[in-house]
């Protein structure tokens, strides 16, 4: 199975192949890229012209075909236009999964601006630093964002901002009044290595950093996708026998859009790849199994792409047998490593469905690697080979290149961001001569499958968000009666890790965990605020650095005396 999995690979990449790659030098370095690919997602988006007629974006009981989808992009471009935006400005979008996304995102990106994405959890304070490192010159928010917004729009006199789905206000722009704009898309060319996206990470420093995705970046991600489809197709065909689909029977694809799309999984994997495909994306404002089930039943969903968690949530819900899920051909995500266990119990409880994986970054616009099917079922472990777009290699501590023993993953490539926007040394920390240093432990076996085995980067994977103890400590350091305080990854059945935190007080100072928490909330999202939290009596033990140690507190503080 894997010589044939390589033969195909190689004749699907080689001269003449669908993917034929290449090695073109891309801002001073050699990077891998696909020789037919579009020159910008303004290319991609154009192409979806073809399926006018289809249903791409599905919220509740409201439909709307790519054409009318086309219609509503193009009115936006050109009242962005007309309102002063040119090309290289930035366009804010701070919402949940409402259709709007989309429709706002492809008149972004087919206009020359880049798309700032905010996380739609932020509090007010985290919103501002956004807002003041991005420098948007528009902002798109829906009823929810607009009130945290309003506490800020003393330091933003003369940012416009456009309201979807909410309340009127004398300072917003209703989304509908961008529909009386004629329906003509500017017309220009885009670089290539122009940023299209900038999709704010975790700091280790205590603050996100905006990183920079370009269109070939995110283009190539599209294509690693495509190409791994291709490829797995091909090779199960020649080994098994199984029907290569036929693009002109077949029916478009259908996914459940279950994660964010301020993130790259839900974003550039899945809304990107479906659009290039023609498919429908079907909208959940919430993640909720049970109503997941009704809407794979109601909309014939081919796909559910998330976090492990929703997988095991549907095949485990009460009402499982109940819904008829047999459209889904493929189960699984990214953003955190399915569990071997769920593999095997994906592929025997779906009766279609075969359980899929991928491995990625922000800062490569999507997947690294990815999985699926009889690979994925026969490496549990693995996330899969890297896309033909990278170049891979594991480095020990001294940065001396490891053969079969685990060193942190490196990869060079198409996809790797530019940059962390206004953060020069964060860049030059994380890429060396285009090396990204993923912060990611991990060994390459014979067949070139990656196995990730630990973390370099101090991180909590919380539900694939990755949050950054140090962001978390910088916050709790601001309370007065703490002296000292660590954060870590506490292992969680459903999320994958939680947020714990060990806290020092000063002598003959009080703080309860109601007030450490509600500290937090005035500063940080939601699921960054510490669920787990241990008031300790002495001072937390530390290495001969002066560094606090994380693992020793890990191991000895017992779950149940948290608080």
């Amino acid at each position: 199975m894997y010589d044939v999995l390589k033969k195909v690979w190689t004749d699907l990449t080689g001269p003449g192949g669908a993917f034929e790659v290449e090695e073109i030098n891309v801002r001073g370095f050699p990077m891998r890229t696909y020789k037919a690919a579009p020159q910008s997602l303004r290319e991609v988006w154009l192409s979806s012209l073809a399926f006018s007629e289809r249903p791409y974006l599905v919220f509740d009981d409201e439909t709307l075909t790519y054409g009318e989808t086309h219609d509503r992009v193009n009115r936006m471009a050109a009242w962005m236009r007309a309102s002063g935006l040119k090309p290289g400005d930035r366009v804010a979008i701070a919402l949940r999964n409402f259709p709007e996304w989309m429709q706002c995102y492809w008149a972004v990106v087919s206009s020359g601006l880049t798309v700032v994405g905010m996380n739609a959890w932020w509090v007010e304070d985290e919103m501002d630093y956004a807002l003041k490192d991005a420098s948007p010159k528009l902002l798109f928010a829906d009823e929810e964002r607009l009130g945290r917004f309003e506490g800020l729009r003393a330091h933003y006199p003369d940012l416009p901002v456009v309201g979807v789905r909410c309340e009127a206000r004398d300072w917003v722009t209703p989304f509908e009044s961008l529909m009386q704009a004629e329906p003509i898309l500017p017309d220009l060319v885009i670089d290539p290595d122009s940023d299209a996206c900038i999709f704010y990470t975790s700091g280790t420093t205590g603050r996100p950093k905006g990183a920079q995705q370009t269109h070939r970046g995110c283009v190539h991600n599209i294509l690693n996708m495509g190409f791994w489809g291709s490829c797995l197709a091909q090779t199960m065909h020649l080994v098994k026998g199984t029907p290569l689909p036929d693009p002109t029977t077949a029916p478009p694809g259908s996914a459940l859009v279950t994660t964010p799309l301020f993130h790259v999984t839900a974003n550039n994997c899945l809304a990107h790849a479906m659009t290039l495909g023609g498919g429908k994306l079907v909208h959940m404002y919430k993640w909720d199994a049970g109503a997941a089930l009704a809407l794979i039943e109601r909309e014939k969903v081919t796909n559910l792409t998330g976090v492990p968690v929703m997988s095991r949530e549907l095949i485990t819900h009460p009402d499982f047998e109940k819904y008829d899920t047999s459209s889904l051909i493929s189960v699984g995500g990214g953003g955190a490593q399915l569990q071997p266990d769920l593999v095997g119990k994906i592929d025997q409880s779906i009766t279609n469905a075969r359980p899929s994986t991928g491995y990625g970054m922000t800062e490569t616009c999507g997947i690294i690697t990815s999985v699926g099917g009889d690979f994925f079922v026969d490496k549990p472990d693995s996330c899969g080979p890297a896309m033909p777009s990278f170049e891979v290699k594991t480095i020990d501590s001294e940065g001396n290149q490891t053969h079969g023993t685990p060193g942190e993953l490196l990869v060079r490539g198409a996809p790797v961001i530019k940059g962390y926007l206004n953060r020069v040394d964060a860049t030059a920390e994380s890429i060396t001569d285009g090396w990204l240093h993923t912060g990611d432990v991990a060994t390459i076996d014979d067949a070139g499958f990656i196995f990730i085995v630990d973390r370099v980067k101090d991180m909590v994977l919380r539900g694939g968000e990755n949050i950054y103890c140090s962001e978390v400590e910088s916050v709790l350091f601001q309370i007065d009666a703490l002296a000292e305080c660590s954060v870590f990854g506490v292992p969680d059945d459903r999320l994958g890790e939680e947020v714990g935190a060990a806290i020092y007080l000063k002598p003959n100072q009080h703080a309860t965990p109601d007030d450490i928490r509600s500290f937090c909330a005035t500063l940080m999202a939601k699921h960054k605020i510490p669920r787990y939290l241990w008031i300790v009596e002495a001072p937390l033990p530390r290495n001969a650095s002066g560094k606090f140690l994380k693992r020793e507190l890990r191991d000895h503080l017992a779950l149940g005396d948290a608080v």
